[in-house]
Parts: structure tokens; sequence; C-alpha cells
């Protein structure tokens, strides 16, 4: 089954509004970042609930960090569905990555997958990044699954690095060369777009 069409486009704050109203469902927060110690769902890039009303000038300085890219997610009917990010290490060549999907009730129909193909072009293609990486709780399979599927290769265990439900569980390190997306031959890629 081939992957649906994506877009990629420049964060607003009507995304950024719709980001907050889906990280107040438990499963999707605990699908993106998870929840912080305190309690809070985690959004490593800003805090939702401040960029819907935040000025002009921070707006910009949030969504156009180049050491941060961050894009929503549309459906070729025009429908925001969710976020991806690269934060990088320029120095590094190293990026890592995190996607939500928000709308859950477009969940396993592999947007996910396609959101994840656009954003490794970018990754790669667009930023000439040596390896990306991706940090997923163990009770993410969905997750853990998709990455698996496109290429991730398994590089470590973070021991007890998430909270969640009154526990501590494990999250699991995949990374991918730009050596390696090159070499990607079993998959198609989505039919997406970036818009700056």
């Amino acid at each position: 089954m081939p992957d649906p069409r994506i877009e990629l486009r420049q964060i607003t704050k009507e995304d950024v509004g719709r980001i907050h109203s889906w990280l107040q469902d438990e499963e999707v927060a605990e699908s993106w970042f998870g929840r912080y110690s305190y309690g809070d769902p985690a959004h490593l890039g800003y805090h939702p609930e401040k960029m819907i009303n935040a000025s002009d000038e921070e707006f910009q300085r949030t969504f156009h960090n180049a050491e941060h890219p961050m894009y929503s997610i549309y459906t070729s009917e025009g429908d925001h569905i969710g976020e991806v990010h690269i934060a990088m290490e320029e120095a590094l060549g190293d990026g890592q990555i995190s996607i939500l999907i928000g709308q859950k009730e477009m969940w396993h129909h592999r947007y996910g997958t396609a959101a994840m193909r656009a954003i490794l072009n970018v990754a790669f293609r667009e930023f000439g990044l040596y390896r990306v990486w991706v940090d997923i709780p163990e009770y993410n399979e969905a997750a853990m699954h998709l990455c698996t599927h496109i290429g991730f290769v398994h590089e470590g265990t973070l021991r007890k690095s998430r909270p969640h439900e009154g526990s501590r569980f494990d999250s699991v390190v995949m990374g991918m060369l730009a050596t390696e997306y090159a070499q990607l031959s079993d998959t198609e890629p989505s039919e997406t777009t970036t818009t700056q």
C-alpha cells in the first residue's frame, strides 16, 4: 500500500492551537514527548500554551530557528494532522527527529510513515545531515515498528528514561546514516512537498 500524500508546511498560530488541544488527550501526549516529571504534556520545541498568544517577533524567532526546524503535517486535502521536528547539532551533522500525528483517527493509516519519509528527505537532502536518530519509549510499539520498517537501526537503550502512568520505562535510540538513507531501495518515497 502506498503512503498517503502529505505536505510539510510552516507552522501557524492556528496549528499551534490544534497541537495544544491534541496534547490534552493523554494518549496523544504519550505518543509525542510524554509528560514532564511534574505531569504537564512535554513539548521540546516550544510551549504551545504560550505560543498561541506570542508576539509576532517571538513566534518568528521560535519557528525560524535554523537549529530546530519544525513543520506542520497537512494531508493532500489540506487538513492539519500533526507536527514534525529536527533538533539539529550542525557541528556534528546530527539531528533528532520527532513526529506527532495529533488526529487520532489518522493513526495506523501510514501518515506517520509518510511524514518520516518526508522529514528524512529534508534532513539528508536539504540540510545535508550525516546522521539522524529517534528516541522512542518502549511502550510505543507502533513508532518502533515504523522506524524499523523504514530502515532505522537500534543503537542503544536509555534505561528508565521515560515516566509513564506512574512508572518509569526504557526508551530505545534508533538511528540512520546518510549512506544508509542513500541505499534505501525497498521503499517508495511518499509524494510530499515542503513549503517555507
